[in-house]
């Protein structure tokens, strides 16, 4: 825990060193947000500022990482083999989102790769990896229910649960990015619940050197993401984008799969999972009522918005939620 904790650490130090030469780069190439006319009118003025923020989550991580388990993926050895996966999810979904980012920016209308378009490539990258993961080191095949010692074995159907899970958290963070600092401070805090679950994990019979990768891993991530915030803090001087996005919620359905409590994921992310249910219930309302809405617009934020919240007034407000969901996913984790 002591070197987890110190890695977070690190992790803020060099991503807030790594941010300000970011933003200039992300300038200098023109990589500014655009806003689409359909959103909330106050979203207007954020215009033009720089987007794929997520860089400077991911590249920190991923190098703190590599340089770590160095000896490990050289010699690949369980937990070489293991942090790998983590690793290269972070790395296909935040080249994944970048691609988009650069086709939202570099388009007329601001949007970026068409959903059917990108959603079978997530779902083929998840595939490969929930196939890694059942088949691979790990064997992963179980679920963890609260109060039950035992993990249950549910064989072949862990595949496509696992597929869901990465895609579906994947566009779950994505829909949280909306307001400045929401989707990373709620990031940061679903990473550190799960550090929690895996480190105390040790203390039941879990795997020994899972509490070696996943922990200083999920701490390394949160550590980014607060560095993250100290630009994305309103007013933000840059977005995260689908780079940071989409790499973080598929990492933490990784995460969540690769300590088998995956169970309490909708739990720990409760305000993701209810901003892509908002969208979902919305689209889903409107068709079937030709025309009328749930939501005054959805994801949830901008529902809130458009009541007269302020943009600081929902992110805290959400944060708070998102701190008692994740205690109340750790305190499920330890029945």
């Amino acid at each position: 825990m002591r070197t987890a904790l110190f890695l977070g650490g690190l992790s803020f130090l060099l991503a807030v060193v790594w941010g300000s030469p970011l933003i200039k780069l992300l300038k200098h190439y023109g990589i500014g947000k655009k806003i689409r006319i359909e959103g909330p009118a106050t979203h207007q003025v954020k215009a033009g500022t720089p987007t794929m923020g997520g860089l400077m989550i991911v590249v920190p991580v991923l190098v703190i990482t590599a340089a770590l388990n160095i000896a490990n993926l050289l010699g690949s050895t369980i937990v070489g083999k293991s942090i790998l996966v983590p690793m290269t999810v972070m790395a296909a979904f935040a080249a994944l989102g970048a691609i988009d980012d650069i086709m939202g920016v570099r388009g007329k209308s601001g949007e970026g790769m068409l959903a059917r378009v990108k959603f079978p490539i997530q779902v083929t990258v998840a595939t490969v990896i929930a196939l890694i993961l059942y088949f691979g080191p790990s064997q992963l095949r179980s679920v963890a229910l609260p109060g039950v010692a035992e993990k249950i074995d549910i064989g072949l159907l862990w595949i496509p649960i696992a597929v869901i899970i990465i895609v579906g958290e994947a566009n779950a963070v994505n829909f949280s990015d909306g307001l400045d600092g929401l989707a990373g401070i709620i990031a940061a805090t679903a990473f550190m619940a799960y550090a929690v679950i895996a480190y105390l994990q040790s203390f039941k019979g879990g795997p020994p050197y899972t509490v070696s990768y996943l922990v200083p891993f999920a701490f390394t991530v949160a550590g980014a993401c607060l560095a993250f915030l100290w630009f994305n803090a309103h007013p933000a001087q840059m977005f995260m984008g689908d780079t940071g996005s989409e790499a973080l919620g598929a990492t933490l359905g990784v995460v969540a799969l690769m300590t088998g409590q995956w169970l309490l994921l909708p739990v720990i992310t409760l305000i993701p999972v209810a901003e892509m249910l908002s969208v979902i219930l919305q689209v889903g309302y409107f068709k079937l009522t030709k025309g009328k809405r749930l939501f005054k617009m959805a994801p949830l934020h901008n529902h809130y918005v458009l009541l007269g919240w302020s943009e600081t007034q929902i992110v805290q407000r959400f944060w708070l939620v998102a701190i008692w969901s994740a205690m109340v996913g750790i305190a499920l984790a330890l029945l």
